[in-house]
């Protein structure tokens, strides 16, 4: 089998293809428009038969090309970019360039033969947009927020104790009050900060109903988990990209990076935090966790288990982490309507 590794970027695409052995057999750098992408699968035909091709996991730059490949019926499999630097890494070749990273990605496809095939998931890929915009939007309105902190302390504006300057009505009652100074530039600013905040709240407002109300027709099992809200549950649908192209469980509690990594030598058996793995989707595996471990009951039993067992509280988060992309798993699988689903209660 060949397997064709491709570094991609912003304006070009490095391939290379190798064999079973990671042996390099052709190196080609095209571009990025729709006609290079031709070009680039003309080039593999050259190697008929069963291909395979490994596309680093660049969340912004690879969309165009995988959609290529996808669309021409190509079996393609995205490669974690700390597997690709392991496998570059233990490589003979020193340096970082685009043909060594290719190879590497594809090495790394050839050491990992069961990383998940890729697929064109148009709802999970709308969804993750839309939650990317309003993730930015909150970035940008805590920064402008920060601001207009410093300028509310230099203006001697006090505000309410508990009051949180990402509140409509709290910015409305500031507006007011700055209205009523005499700060010049500085008030006039700070008035300024006030009113983009309002608009970029309202807005990430607005994302977040549109987010839920498209989230929640397309997994009411995983909704129906203790702990998992609407956005959490629009994070794993988007980071998931399709539970389908997970052969099972483990699987995909390795994507998540909350399979276990051991971590020792000797009788005491111990496993240590896993890095790998996507992390925002381990982010929202570690929401839904903690607000169980203040609601659920069967959450917090888990947890005391553990713990009286000799595990710190930390390690026995990850336990429970570690259960609930299992319980994760099979409700997604319930939403699609995958056949041999069972429903494991969430701990």
């Amino acid at each position: 089998m060949v397997v064709v590794g491709v570094d991609p970027h912003k304006h070009s695409h490095t391939a290379v293809a190798v064999d079973s052995n990671g042996r390099e057999l052709g190196q080609i750098t095209v571009g990025n428009t729709a006609a290079e992408l031709i070009r680039l699968l003309e080039w593999a035909q050259r190697w008929p038969g069963s291909r395979r091709w490994a596309v680093e996991d660049c969340r912004h730059v690879a969309g165009s090309l995988l959609r290529a490949l996808l669309g021409t019926g190509q079996a393609v499999v995205t490669v974690p970019p700390k597997l690709m630097a392991r496998a570059r890494a233990s490589a003979r070749t020193r340096g970082k360039s685009d043909p060594i990273d290719a190879p590497a990605v594809a090495r790394a496809a050839l050491r990992e033969p069961d990383l998940p095939e890729a697929h064109l998931d148009e709802q999970a890929l709308q969804i993750r947009l839309l939650l990317d915009h309003r993730e930015d939007l909150v970035a940008e309105r805590t920064r402008m927020i920060n601001r207009l902190g410093w300028h509310l302390h230099d203006l001697e504006v006090a505000l309410p104790r508990g009051q949180a300057l990402n509140r409509i009505t709290t910015l409305n009652r500031l507006r007011e009050q700055i209205g009523r100074l005499a700060g010049g530039v500085r008030a006039e600013i700070a008035a300024e900060l006030i009113e983009r905040i309002i608009t970029v709240t309202r807005r990430v407002g607005q994302l977040k109903r549109r987010i839920e109300a498209q989230v929640q027709p397309l997994v009411p099992h995983l909704l129906a988990i203790p702990g998992c809200g609407g956005l959490t549950a629009a994070k794993v649908l988007a980071e998931t990209a399709g539970v389908d192209r997970f052969r099972s469980s483990a699987a995909f509690a390795m994507h998540a990076g909350t399979a276990p990594i051991p971590v020792w030598a000797g009788n005491r058996a111990r496993f240590r935090l896993n890095r790998g793995g996507n992390r925002q989707f381990n982010a929202a595996l570690h929401r839904i966790a903690v607000t169980q471990l203040r609601i659920h009951r069967p959450a917090q039993a888990l947890v005391q288990r553990r713990t009286a067992a000799g595990n710190s509280k930390t390690e026995a988060l990850r336990v429970l982490r570690r259960h609930l992309a299992d319980v994760v798993y099979h409700r997604l699988r319930a939403d699609t309507g995958s056949p041999g689903t069972c429903h494991p209660e969430a701990g």
